[in-house]
């Protein structure tokens, strides 16, 4: 520990002396310091080198001026080289090597640019992780029924088999896998270029609820999809600004991601209510599946993210809906998470800023 403790103390003088100027708070007192420093050596050593080494006066000057140099070369190193880090770690970057980071330990204006950079960098880092993720996501996830199709298409040409109800029914499947994927990526990019402008009106989120969840039955005949409210809500109907086009989109993904994940025999719930403040509307979609790691409660919005128990690419999700939904309910002002839902599943609940006035039943 004895020599550990040296070795530290030794890194941190070697630090200090390479940097002695990072107490100073702000660049200006630094360059002042320097300037003071280099004045003062400047005319210290110019006096000794007449009246101790009785030289002449331009000797003196020469001699003074190149301890000038190499004591203000000193001082400011330590401010230089976190900017030249910088234009090493930059032209990393230009070249696609996003690891690079900026070490400073100053507290002036040359530091708060090392941590800007150094934080632009991480974000940087985490969008192109994000964009090969998403090309080897949708690589995937169109290969797949790319491939079906072309199998089944090349023994229909060859006459292998003939063109059977069920084999058309099943390209039929595909097609529609690769056209949900096409139209949900679309709608990610719209959403995420701000191109997707809101019909904002008031409205009834309780129209919006009962039309979602009567279109989810007609795509289940094994999960029962049930709509519970409190009497309060039955009869006022739950207010809200916004579009209602896109509130069903949201409600419409979260309901087929639950029927996705839930056994047969067990049912879906959807709940609607009022905040006790009264400054949003709630609706939350309840399951019996296999329900969502604490870990991954906020992941489960990322683009094509899986946990594996509660996201599984063999059920049919591309990982979209609930990044589409989350971005929908953001665009609102709302907010959406993931909860554990009693006594197992998942809970998504989305809250919705209420209207400011009541409004009657309509649909939409």
């Amino acid at each position: 520990m004895k020599v550990r403790g040296v070795e530290l103390d030794r890194e941190r003088l070697k630090e200090i002396g390479d940097r002695p100027l990072d107490p100073l708070p702000t660049l200006k007192w630094k360059i002042g310091a320097a300037v003071f420093a280099s004045t003062s050596s400047t005319v210290f050593v110019f006096w000794a080198a007449i009246r101790w080494l009785d030289v002449w006066p331009s000797v003196a000057g020469l001699l003074a001026m190149v301890v000038a140099l190499v004591f203000v070369r000193l001082l400011v190193r330590g401010v230089t080289t976190p900017l030249r880090d910088m234009a090493e770690a930059a032209r990393a970057m230009a070249k696609g090597d996003y690891g690079r980071r900026v070490e400073t330990t100053s507290r002036d204006e040359v530091g708060e640019l090392a941590r800007a950079f150094n934080a632009m960098a991480a974000e940087l880092a985490e969008v192109d992780r994000m964009r090969r993720d998403l090309v080897a996501n949708v690589s995937h996830e169109l290969r797949t029924p790319i491939s079906a199709l072309q199998v089944v298409l090349e023994n229909l040409v060859d006459g292998v088999e003939p063109p059977a109800p069920d084999t058309l029914r099943t390209m039929l499947k595909q097609v529609e896998r690769l056209g949900r994927l096409v139209r949900q990526l679309l709608d990610l990019s719209k959403l995420e270029s701000g191109a997707v402008p809101l019909q904002r009106c008031a409205f009834d989120l309780m129209a919006v609820l009962e039309d979602a969840a009567a279109e989810a039955r007609l795509h289940t005949t094994d999960v029962e999809v049930t709509l519970e409210v409190t009497p309060e809500v039955a009869g006022t109907g739950l207010a809200t600004d916004g579009d209602p086009e896109r509130i069903h989109q949201v409600v419409a993904n979260l309901l087929e991601n639950a029927l996705r994940h839930t056994p047969s025999g067990r049912p879906v719930v959807l709940r609607a209510r009022r905040d006790e403040p009264g400054s949003s509307v709630v609706f939350e979609v309840c399951d019996e599946g296999p329900g969502i790691a604490d870990d991954d409660a906020d992941r489960v919005f990322e683009r094509f993210y899986r946990a594996d128990a509660a996201r599984a690419s063999a059920s049919g999700g591309a990982g979209l809906g609930l990044a589409i939904a989350r971005w929908i309910v953001d665009l609102h002002g709302g907010s959406i998470r993931a909860e554990r839902n009693t006594p197992q599943g998942c809970r998504m609940v989305v809250g919705l800023p209420a209207a400011h006035r009541t409004m009657e039943r309509v649909h939409h």
